[in-house]
């Protein structure tokens, strides 16, 4: 599973998704967390509404995490077959705590 990371410095969850200029990427796989790759994606901070930017730079991705999104945000990802998750706190936190669910879920 290739996991999205919405932050500007890879430590805080601090940037909603219609502002995520920086992408930090992982893979998650048979219990192993690895952080592949950072992307940057070309956003008007003084502009609305750039969620689809940050989605289109995530295609490949299965989940994106972010602070916050919005709802148009929601919908094009769920055409994408992309699963948006909104939390909070530092990204080794965010990535524990789905990752937490993720294994809970299979058992």
């Amino acid at each position: 599973m290739k996991i999205a990371v919405v932050s500007s410095n890879g430590v805080d969850m601090d940037l909603h998704l219609g502002k995520g200029y920086s992408l930090y990427i992982y893979d998650y796989e048979d219990e192993d967390l690895t952080f592949t790759e950072h992307r940057e994606v070309d956003i008007d901070l003084e502009q609305k509404h750039q969620g689809s930017k940050v989605i289109k730079a995530c295609e490949d991705c299965d989940v994106i995490i972010a602070a916050e999104f919005g709802f148009k945000s929601k919908i094009k990802a769920n055409e994408l077959d992309i699963k948006l998750i909104a939390d909070e706190g530092t990204v080794d936190e965010v990535l524990k705590r789905y990752i937490d669910h993720v294994e809970f879920m299979k058992k």
